[in-house]
């Protein structure tokens, strides 16, 4: 049955939203004075694996994006542009931009024009001025495509060119034959295509790279299920032609080095792509809901059969009651191993925070270490998402209210670096989620006067924890400012409120100049009904 490549959509923009990630956690662990070279080369490979996938399926204004980055990340890694904490910003601003070219993609639109201008603009210029030019420049989206063929017809304009390419794919499905043959003439021109039950060989004309065959082809099958041979074909005359032409075509010069640097992303990324596709899979949710709701009617009925079991008379059905026995530990078995599909590391969550930090400590003047904990530890999915914004108010509240300015800190006698931890671990049957920040602390005299202007129920003789918790009522702050970071007072009742929705509860513990713990404290998991 024929398949359109468009099934294979959602592989790319799941693995490039990975990418992503990737990139930008490399980019936030970049020290600009002495870059570590495997973190360049490791954005660079996820730059060049998102430039290919989007060529793959005509995403042409993230491709086009991605290539000129590509190509400043290109020189730095070869020591040819000077990274500095300017360059690490506009890299990140166009991992964003990015990013949101492909949410764009992900709901069949056009991403913003004007975006894509700016960001080609910016990087053009820093591309000018790393090369000691200072015009200024003007990308224009026919120009960029222009450069993308140019450096695509550079990679290709190699000896391979004086000889045509063999592929041979084994291992295959029966319904993959088809479509991998449909897929491979649309890259290039086939000749002696011999079709198997489970392999396919075709002659191609030599004009694709290996690399953008096996960049296609992987969202079909794995990598080591791919050969290459070259089947020298090329006429004298051709060649003779070849040579006249090359000292006219400067990208011919170029060609190795691209070359090069494909066959490196290449030989970088097969292996640990093989093996994260052997051990894992992609399963839609729906399904895994699904399963537990059918592992839930499946508990309900093994229990209805146990209470039945009870009646028996042990003497004349003992096989039937250890066979009763042995379907319980079988479902709570089965139980246990269901819901753990659904759990997710809090690395998910917790990874989002360190852009966060950086961003809005640079905004603020401040300047903060954070510490992630736990990252391992895992929560029911369906928590995992619900929690990242109330975990983000808490930590913006943090960064603007907790943690002070740098001379105030001095005058505190403490490092001028604020430090702000994230933590998580399990608790019996609760996993305990803390926020932690060695600021400024809470206020208790303030907090009891404002409370007491706000007509609440307040005494002197509350505890510390007590006077905390009254920052959770709606609307309260003792912020002297509105700030647009994190507000006054409008939201820290959401978190409590969120909170409880999710079966927990909120707990605040402060002292005064050494600093504010919030710990939330929520159920592992959702329970499947016991019977």
């Amino acid at each position: 049955m024929s398949m359109d490549i468009s099934d294979f959509y959602q592989t790319f923009f799941d693995e490039a939203d990975e990418l992503l990630a990737d990139m930008e956690q490399h980019l936030l662990d970049l020290v600009p004075e002495s870059p570590d070279a495997e973190q360049l080369n490791a954005i660079f490979r996820a730059a060049h694996s998102i430039k290919g996938g989007a060529g793959t399926f005509g995403f042409t204004i993230l491709q086009e994006t991605t290539h000129l980055m590509e190509n400043l990340l290109d020189e730095a890694r070869r020591g040819e542009m000077q990274l500095n904490t300017d360059i690490i910003n506009l890299f990140l601003e166009t991992k964003d931009i990015m990013q949101e070219q492909l949410d764009a993609y992900k709901n069949s639109e056009e991403p913003d024009a004007a975006s894509f201008e700016y960001i080609c603009n910016a990087l053009r210029q820093l591309a000018l001025e790393a090369k000691g030019e200072t015009t200024p420049a003007v990308v224009e989206t026919a120009a960029l495509s222009a450069a993308i063929q140019e450096e695509s017809v550079a990679e290709t304009e190699s000896p391979r060119d004086e000889s045509k390419l063999r592929i041979v794919l084994s291992r295959l499905k029966a319904s993959e034959v088809d479509l991998l043959e449909e897929e491979l003439s649309n890259l290039a021109t086939l000749t002696d295509v011999v079709k198997g039950a489970d392999s396919l060989s075709a002659t191609l004309d030599g004009s694709v790279a290996e690399d953008d065959i096996v960049a296609v082809l992987c969202f079909v099958i794995e990598a080591d299920q791919i050969a290459f041979e070259k089947v020298v074909a090329a006429p004298v005359e051709k060649a003779q032609e070849k040579t006249e032409v090359a000292p006219v075509a400067p990208p011919a010069v170029v060609a190795p080095a691209a070359k090069s640097a494909a066959h490196e992303h290449h030989a970088g990324r097969e292996k640990p792509a093989r093996e994260r596709e052997s051990t894992s899979i992609r399963v839609a949710v729906e399904k895994v809901d699904q399963l537990i709701n059918l592992v839930g009617e499946l508990v309900i009925t093994q229990s209805m059969l146990a209470q039945r079991s009870n009646e028996l008379d042990p003497v004349n059905h003992g096989d039937l009651i250890t066979s009763m026995g042995q379907l319980q530990r079988n479902a709570r078995d089965l139980q246990e191993s269901v819901m753990s599909i659904r759990m997710m590391p809090m690395e998910y969550v917790f990874s989002r925070f360190p852009r966060l930090v950086r961003d809005l400590a640079g905004k603020l003047g401040k300047q903060v270490e954070l510490t992630l904990v736990g990252s391992s530890t895992e929560l029911d999915k369906s928590l995992i998402e619900r929690i990242i914004d109330p975990l983000t108010h808490l930590v913006r509240n943090s960064l603007d209210h907790g943690i002070e300015m740098p001379e105030k800190r001095l005058e505190a006698g403490k490092n001028v670096v604020g430090n702000l931890i994230l933590s998580a671990e399990h608790q019996g049957g609760n996993i305990c989620i803390e926020v932690t920040d060695d600021g400024a602390g809470l206020n208790r005299e303030r907090i009891l006067a404002k409370a007491m202007s706000q007509g609440m129920a307040v005494n002197e003789n509350m505890t510390d924890d007590e006077v905390g918790m009254l920052i959770f009522a709606p609307g309260f702050s003792t912020a002297e400012q509105v700030t647009d970071v994190s507000g006054r007072g409008v939201g820290m009742d959401v978190v409590k409120r969120n909170i409880q929705e999710m079966g927990g509860h909120v707990e605040i513990q402060s002292k005064q100049g050494s600093g504010t713990t919030i710990r939330i404290l929520l159920p592992l998991t959702l329970a499947i009904l016991d019977g």
